[in-house]
This record gives structure tokens, C-alpha cells and sequence, in this order.
């Protein structure tokens, strides 16, 4: 019989395939990874610049002056002798009315007899179109026509008065004869030949809707030939002193209430001037009435003057509006604080009030007033004891106060930086430079404030 064999089955030990290992955790990894990013709060930095928030104060006002109109005594031709914005005193001869015609027709006879123009015509000429071109605004459709119609009188008017000299025999006759009527100017004043219905408006009869510019309507009394008895013939501005309304923001009007100046700019050729000006709300509108002493030779030409109000513009660091966030602190009193030893740094000295050992710990500063530092919450807590330096005075922390700042990523991780706000507008606020707490240039911020805390890690 044979022998029986007791068949022992063997289990193979357990290998681990190291391949398999490395797939698994670089699979968790990727996984890892994959996660974090998509719940992960991302931040955008923002590298702080130095620069200026410049602001359009530029705004169209309405200029009134002491404007008197002369009106024609009688009908006929009329022909001017004083060129325009020019200074007439008492008795000086503005223009003439033909009652027949006769003058006048020899005076254009005599005026179209002229081959050319003297140079200083065409000078005075030149300056009307090299004002037309600085100051050309293609949505004030009205300068194109005034400006075609002052070249027009310009030309005119200087034809007319060469061809006075000509015909003195004539003039003198027709005067006689009581046909021929000279006008004198009866007050001195600066004459200018247009009327627009805004002569006797006043800084007490204005109102808002004068501002339309669309239903202006200026009228150049050198353009006609004839008038009838009772027609504009020109005006006299009799004040060097006169106004111009501005409609303003009310930002811009809280701005200034505690103002009584303003410098203004002339956008038409570059001129500042200080001024003085009274505000006004009327209706739901914010206004600004400017009192002007000199200048009024320069505009008297226009009823709207387009202005610039040259505000204080601030200079400093320049964040985004999205990057300033408020923090909590602790205020402490300066005398609780000493120097640490192996810094420069300040700290607090800790008194356990059960068994009276006193710990000193560093501490962050991140403000501070004439009597306070302001410390950071999580170094100190609420009710915190702390022993002042060399004496047995005690002071509990509970006292808070709320910092505007900015988080600093300088160094990889988030630190609240206090900032002080100089102006701000809609998107952007020029911050203090040169603060102990605060900023510096290109320094690196949160773009974010609101998604970074103390500490925090930035990748």
C-alpha cells in the first residue's frame, strides 16, 4: 500500500506592486488639485502706482452782462462806422440811416469800386477765423452760421468805412436835407451787433431752461440792410462786471459749500482766472453763479462759455475702490507697551490675574493716535489684563475702533495695511503716501478686500 501524501496548499505572500502605488497617489493628487482649484477662493493682486484721479468739471455756463439795446428812431438803410466788440465812449458815431437809400447805395459803390483790402482788414478778418477753428464745437451747430455771418460783416464793415471817406460831400448834403441820420452812442460801453433775447436777464430772472442751448437763436444786426422805427440796431455792455451760471453736480455743489472762490478755466483759449460765486438750488437743480470782474471784452461775443472749475486735483497712491476693506482693532494706550529686547518691535506684558506671572509678547502695530496703538484681535483677546512698564498700573483690553486698509501680499501671506483716503471717485481712491502703517509704491495688494483675511496664504 502506498504511502499517503498530505497535499499542502502555499499562499503566495502578498506583493505590493510599487507601480500601482505611485498611479494611486498621483490619481488622489490630481484629484486633490482638480478640487482645490475649483472651491479654492481665488485672489487677483493689484501693484499700487503712484497717480492722480482726474476728474471733468467742465460744464457750459450762461454768461449775463449789463447789456442795453439801441433801438432804430427811423426807417432805412443802415450802415455801421465802429467795429465790432469795440469801446465806444460819449458821443461816438456808431452808424447811419438812409431814410431814401442814396447814401447808402454810394456808399456800396464806392465800396465795391475797392479792389482789395488794407492788411490790417484782412488781420481782423484772420482773427475771426482763427477764433472760429480753436473754438469749434461740431454740437453747437449755431457758431457755423455766426461765423459765416461775422466774416460777412467783417467784410462789410470794412468796406463801408473806407468808403466813407469818399463820399463826405454827399453825407453832408442828405443830412441837410433830413434824410440822412447819424446815431452816437449816448453812454460808453463795448459795442456788439447781435441781440438774442438774453439783454435783461439777470442773476435774479434766471431760469434753468435758459441753459438749453437748442432753442438759441442769435440774430447779427450787421447783416441787415434796411430797418424799420423800433428795430435793434446794436447794444452796449455798460459793466465790466457780469456772471456766468453754471449748472453743476451736486457733489460738485456740496464741494463747495464752504466755499467762496473757485479758479475757473476758459476751455475756448486756455485762460484761468479766481472767482468769486454764490450757489444756488432751484428746483432739483444745483447751480453756481460766478462773479467775474474782468474779461468780459474777451466773451463778449458769446452767451454760452464752455468752463472747466479747476478743483483741487489730489496726487498719492492709487488703488481700486474694490481692494479697501474695514478691520476690527484693539486700542491700547502707549504707556502699556515697552520695547522688546531683541527687536525693535513693541509688545504688551500680560498679567495672569490667578497666579499674577506677567508674559511679554510681541505685537504687530498697525495704527496709531497721540495716546493709542492698535493692535490686532487675534494677539490679544477681549479682557486681556496687561501690567504697565515699571509700575503697578493695570488696563483691560475691551476698547475697539475700525481701520480702513488694504491687504498687503508683499511677503506671500495677507497683512492689513491702514490707509487714508485723500479722494475717491466711482472706481479708484488716491490713498496718503509716505504713512508709518500704510502703503508704499508697488507694493502688492489684494484686488479683492473682501475675499482675504489677516494671515491668510496667497498663492
Amino acid at each position: 500500500m502506498s504511502k499517503n501524501k498530505k497535499i499542502v496548499n502555499y499562499k503566495k505572500p502578498f506583493s505590493l506592486n510599487i507601480g500601482v502605488v505611485i498611479f494611486v497617489i498621483i490619481f488622489i493628487y490630481i484629484l486633490f488639485n482638480i478640487f482645490s482649484y475649483f472651491t479654492k477662493t481665488r485672489i487677483s493682486v493689484y501693484e499700487v502706482e503712484q497717480g492722480t484721479i482726474a476728474e471733468n468739471n467742465t460744464y457750459n455756463g450762461l454768461a449775463l452782462r449789463s447789456e442795453n439795446v439801441v433801438y432804430a428812431d427811423t426807417a432805412g438803410y443802415v450802415n455801421y462806422y465802429l467795429k465790432d466788440v469795440r469801446k465806444a465812449s460819449y458821443n461816438t458815431l456808431v452808424y447811419s440811416i438812409d431814410e431814401s437809400g442814396d447814401i447808402a447805395n454810394q456808399i456800396k459803390e464806392a465800396s465795391l469800386g475797392q479792389s482789395e483790402l488794407s492788411k490790417s482788414n484782412l488781420n481782423e478778418i484772420g482773427e475771426v477765423v482763427g477764433e472760429f477753428d480753436k473754438a469749434y464745437d461740431a454740437n453747437s451747430f449755431y457758431n457755423v452760421y455766426s461765423f459765416k455771418e461775422n466774416v460777412d460783416a467783417q467784410i462789410m464793415e470794412a468796406l463801408n468805412l473806407n468808403a466813407l471817406d469818399t463820399i463826405g460831400d454827399y453825407t453832408a448834403y442828405a443830412q441837410a436835407n433830413n434824410t440822412f441820420h447819424l446815431g452816437y452812442a449816448q453812454i460808453p460801453g463795448i459795442v456788439a451787433y447781435y441781440t438774442d433775447g438774453y439783454e435783461n436777464v439777470t442773476v435774479d430772472t434766471f431760469e434753468p431752461d435758459m441753459l438749453n442751448e437748442l432753442d438759441y437763436n442769435k440774430n447779427n444786426l450787421k447783416m441787415k440792410e434796411k430797418v424799420a422805427a423800433g428795430d435793434p440796431l446794436y447794444k452796449l455792455v455798460t459793466d465790466e462786471t457780469w456772471n456766468i451760471i453754471v449748472p453743476v453736480t451736486r457733489d460738485v455743489y456740496e464741494r463747495l459749500t464752504d466755499e467762496s472762490a473757485v479758479q475757473i478755466e476758459f476751455t475756448e483759449d486756455g485762460r484761468t482766472l479766481w472767482v468769486n460765486f454764490e450757489e444756488r438750488q432751484i428746483s432739483d437743480g444745483y447751480y453756481l453763479f460766478l462773479k467775474l470782474n474782468n474779461s468780459m471784452v474777451r466773451y463778449v461775443q458769446e452767451r454760452f462759455i464752455e468752463i472747466e472749475l479747476l478743483l483741487n486735483k489730489e496726487s498719492g497712491l492709487k488703488i481700486p475702490n474694490t481692494a479697501i476693506t474695514e478691520k476690527e482693532f484693539f486700542k491700547v494706550p502707549k504707556e502699556y507697551f515697552a520695547k522688546a529686547q531683541d527687536s525693535s518691535g513693541k509688545g504688551v506684558m500680560i498679567k495672569d490675574p490667578a497666579t499674577g506671572s506677567i508674559n511679554f509678547i510681541a505685537t504687530s502695530l498697525y495704527y496709531e493716535t497721540e495716546d493709542s496703538y492698535y493692535i490686532d484681535e487675534d494677539e490679544v483677546h477681549a479682557g486681556t489684563v496687561l501690567q504697565r512698564p515699571d509700575s503697578n498700573e493695570t488696563y483691560t483690553v475691551g476698547e475697539t475702533a475700525k481701520l480702513q486698509g488694504v491687504y498687503n501680499i508683499n511677503k506671500g501671506y495677507a497683512v492689513f495695511k491702514q490707509i487714508s483716503i485723500l479722494y475717491q471717485n466711482e472706481e479708484y481712491s488716491i490713498v496718503e503716501t509716505g504713512t508709518s502703517y500704510g502703503l508704499s509704491l508697488y507694493d502688492h495688494i489684494a484686488l479683492d478686500g473682501s475675499k482675504v483675511n489677516e494671515n491668510d496664504l496667497i498663492n
